[in-house]
């Protein structure tokens, strides 16, 4: 179930693991920048469906959505011209930018439907932009809580503990190995109009945007 890997330069054939789950409609388990993650293709009814289970919340709640680049955003976010060149300079970088959703992510994911919005990553972390990219597409994604495994808030979370608790409804767990997290994400929002709005200061600075 868990896959070790060097976090600058994993396995291809770990990486080639990760893609075939997710095409199979499976969920995924690796650290990004901010936290460990459970991800899967949003375009497949069934991993989305147990993705909003292991997260046991309402299906009003949002996914962030990790892109691999800015082409694959924009099939799922409507991203302005403006809002580009605030983008282009700071990403990737420890940011959530939320936007309006495209159509075309509208009709599968539930939230997306609800409030046409939706929160996408460029993540700085080199395993994750490696899976991404290796993937080719869009994957959403949740964050690993610690209530999810049986932990106190602010417990360290670790794969084995993942594996130990969650493994059943997992395809892989990738473990670089010793992580540190930056923090939360900065939440900015663009979905209103081209005037981004800080909704959270935190790891990512606000000053390139204005805020």
């Amino acid at each position: 179930m868990i896959e070790y890997v060097i976090y600058e330069n994993p396995d291809d054939r770990v990486l080639d693991k990760a893609k075939n789950a997710v095409e199979q409609g499976q969920l995924i388990c690796f650290p990004t920048d901010t936290n460990w993650i459970i991800a899967c293709s949003p375009y497949n009814k069934n991993a989305v469906e147990k993705l909003y289970k292991i997260k046991n919340e309402a299906k009003s709640k949002h996914f962030s959505v990790l892109c691999p680049n800015v082409s694959k955003a924009s099939e799922v976010a409507q991203i302005s011209d403006h809002a580009f060149k605030l983008l282009r300079p700071n990403i990737p970088g420890h940011y959530t930018f939320i936007f309006h959703a495209t159509k075309k992510v509208q009709k599968v994911i539930k939230a997306s439907k609800t409030d046409k919005e939706i929160g996408v990553r460029f993540t700085p972390c080199s395993l994750a932009q490696k899976i991404s990219e290796n993937y080719g597409d869009i994957l959403i994604s949740t964050n690993v809580v610690p209530n999810m495994l049986g932990l106190d808030e602010g417990e360290d979370i670790y794969s084995y503990l993942i594996e130990d608790k969650i493994s059943h409804l997992l395809g892989i767990i990738i473990d670089p190995g010793e992580v540190s997290f930056a923090g939360q994400s900065t939440i900015i929002d663009f979905s209103q109009n081209d005037n981004p709005e800080l909704i959270r200061e935190g790891a990512g600075p606000v000053a390139p945007f204005g805020l």
